[in-house]
């Protein structure tokens, strides 16, 4: 019998309940798929030409999008150069830093059994993140935000 009574399968699983392995499937597989990206990034640089296309607002107007970067500031992130990771794009490392944390929260979640849905974003989160994304895009176009520029 297992801790709650009920019969345990052979995968350690009470009837009803999966197991801890069935429970960690979907965030092991979004981490290893999450690792694979930053080693193929890390692999074949973004500042080499040819590798990756070209932002293409900032390709036909000369404007950095919010994204603009991102993929040298991932890099960076494998090559483990915070520092440079942050010039390239410090949105997309906060962004890396938040995936971390939500993902951890999601993994122990899931160990232990939990429900692992959250709270769901509303609306004002929403737009918060977007008023947050125009912000920063308008501030890197700025002579005075060019510090923030890739």
């Amino acid at each position: 019998m297992g801790p709650v009574g009920g019969p345990v399968s052979v995968t350690g699983a009470v009837r009803g309940r999966p197991g801890p392995l069935r429970r960690l499937r979907a965030p092991l597989g979004t981490l290893a798929a999450v690792v694979a990206a930053f080693a193929y990034v890390g692999a074949v640089d973004p500042n080499e030409p040819g590798h990756y296309p070209v932002c293409p607002l900032l390709h036909l107007t000369g404007i950095y999008c919010p994204a603009c970067g991102g993929l040298r500031s991932a890099h960076a992130v494998a090559l483990g150069d915070p520092v440079t990771a942050a010039g390239a794009n410090l949105l997309a490392v906060a962004g890396y830093a938040a995936f971390a944390l939500f993902w951890a929260a999601w993994t122990v979640r899931a160990a232990r059994g939990l429900p692992t849905a959250g709270p769901r974003p509303r609306a004002v989160h929403w737009w918060a993140l977007g008023g947050l994304l125009l912000v920063f895009t308008v501030v890197r176009n700025l002579p005075f935000g060019a510090g923030l520029s890739p």
